[in-house]
């Protein structure tokens, strides 16, 4: 599957903000955008007024990067979410969230949705029991998310049941550091994803 392989901190300096795209160096005084808080390259400090169009894709940009996703898989996420009922962004946000990617990350069972993926790739994650090792299932209400057994001994495992409680787990999801499990109550509400995107500049686009 493709994936970007590029450096990270730019894209977040790219958007101007913090993407949280790097675990704890985010958090720490050697993030890139807290020393050049500006876009990249040569011209970085030098751009002017954004246009309508530059602010929908920009937007888009942000919520594919945040999530790890591509461009022909958000756009297929965008179709999906339009054929549902209700606001298309808001079910677009809620199908990024329930990746089981996202879900081990929003857990704290990992340090950055990269970390989740990698984990959930390399077969150290069981969707209700059963091993799956494809980074974009989704999960449903009553799901249960868990580390296999033959994993849980593993240091990223060891150190997510030390650290418990450290990171705030969304109202939707119950996470059992001491099994190493995470239950799904319900389906994430717009209300409760703190996914810092403007979802709205996302269906204008799409929708030209």
């Amino acid at each position: 599957m493709a994936r970007y392989t590029g450096a990270d901190c730019k894209r977040c300096r790219r958007e101007k903000q913090k993407l949280f795209l790097k675990g704890a160096k985010c958090e720490s005084a050697k993030c890139p955008i807290e020393i050049r808080p500006y876009p990249p390259g040569e011209h970085g400090r030098g751009r002017t007024k954004d246009s309508e169009y530059l602010l929908q894709k920009r937007e888009k940009q942000k919520a594919a990067r945040i999530y790890g996703v591509l461009e022909k898989q958000f756009r297929g996420y965008f179709n999906e979410a339009n054929r549902q009922q209700g606001k298309t962004g808001e079910n677009l946000l809620r199908i990024l969230e329930t990746r089981l990617d996202n879900v081990v990350y929003r857990a704290g069972f990992a340090k950055s949705r990269d970390h989740a993926r990698q984990l959930v790739k390399h077969g150290h994650i069981a969707l209700n029991g059963r091993k799956t090792d494809i980074p974009s299932a989704r999960v449903s209400v009553n799901d249960i998310v868990e580390v296999r057994e033959s994993s849980r001994n593993l240091t990223p495992f060891q150190v997510a049941a030390a650290e418990a409680g450290e990171k705030t787990v969304p109202a939707w999801l119950e996470a059992i550091p001491s099994k190493l499990r995470i239950l799904v109550h319900s389906m994430p509400e717009r209300q409760v994803i703190d996914t810092q995107v403007q979802e709205q500049l996302i269906v204008e686009l799409y929708s030209k």
